[in-house]
């Protein structure tokens, strides 16, 4: 079989030219039926973890498109911009200046009514395919109750091979038009919390603004031990002992707590141990404790030691 000559026909008339010579010509292999992607496969790239059930849902599925969603969400915002402008004038964090540099000790969160439970969220191993079973509610004397079963059996999705967690972190706070805001912390050294536990060890984890995205998963970390029974115990953590993890894993190269720019604060239970575990909180807050001096209570390491 020969090709016609194409060499100096323009682009054009070089596929037509192609086009024709083909249709005329007996086709040497029999029809294959082209292969078809379903539409879906094209937008929805999202990663799917194994064993997890697939949303055969459009993006937009999930907005609840209303008006009076929408009027109530614009009498929100400009009611929290109303408050930023009026706070300004009145002093930093809307307190006077001289209460704001006097203040020694300061209650971020206690859990009085159901409506404070609402900016903690709640996550657990089960989100990956694990057993274990997380739970917040209001107690008994108007405390955060952080209770239910945890479990480090993994999933059997051919991928995981370890497990059992459960963790309640506080919600990142916002200002108006949904944009971040901090706590800011710089006045303070020690973290305050009043708990009463079952006897398990916990890890405290602080998150902070990072400027970039790799660094999202940064988490500072210190580990809290319940001593159980009925009695309440007041913990307090210096700042200069929380430590630097990625991803759980504890950082060589590690920095102090930025305390201008807290986002979340967590509780994290993750010590093997499988069964029932519960953790209350009466207050969680920050002290200024002028017998702590330490700044940092690990090595850090200089890029360019001065000789």
């Amino acid at each position: 079989m020969s090709l016609p000559r194409i060499t100096r026909l323009p682009s054009v008339r070089l596929l037509s030219s192609i086009y024709q010579h083909h249709c005329f010509q007996q086709p040497l292999l029999p029809s294959i039926t082209p292969l078809t992607v379903p539409r879906r496969t094209v937008t929805q790239n999202e990663y799917r973890r194994p064993g997890q059930p697939k949303e055969d849902k459009w993006p937009w599925q999930n907005i609840n498109f209303g008006l009076w969603k929408g009027l109530e969400g614009i009498k929100k915002h400009f009611t929290l911009l109303k408050k930023e402008f009026s706070d300004t004038w009145v002093g930093p964090e809307g307190k006077p200046l001289i209460d704001h540099m006097l203040e020694q000790n300061r209650v971020v969160f206690e859990f009085r009514n159901p409506e404070d439970l609402e900016s903690w969220t709640v996550s657990s191993d089960r989100e990956i395919g694990g057993q274990s079973e997380a739970y917040l509610k209001l107690g008994k004397y108007n405390t955060c109750f952080f209770y239910g079963t945890l479990s480090s059996a993994p999933p059997k999705d051919g991928e995981t091979r370890y497990s059992g967690y459960c963790t309640m972190r506080s919600k990142q706070m916002l200002a108006s038009f949904d944009r971040k805001q901090h706590y800011d912390w710089t006045t303070f050294n020690t973290l305050h919390l009043r708990v009463r536990g079952d006897g398990r060890p916990w890890m405290i984890t602080v998150g902070a603004e990072t400027y970039f995205a790799h660094q999202k998963d940064d988490m500072y970390c210190y580990f809290l031990y319940t001593r159980g029974g009925p009695y309440w115990q007041d913990v307090k953590i210096p700042f200069s002992k929380f430590f630097l993890s990625h991803c759980g894993r504890i950082q060589d190269d590690q920095h102090p707590l930025w305390l201008d720019k807290v986002n979340t604060i967590g509780f994290t239970l993750g010590d093997k141990a499988d069964g029932p575990f519960q953790l209350e909180i009466d207050y969680i807050g920050v002290c200024k404790d002028y017998a702590h001096t330490e700044e940092f209570a690990y090595e850090v390491y200089k890029r360019n030691p001065e000789v």
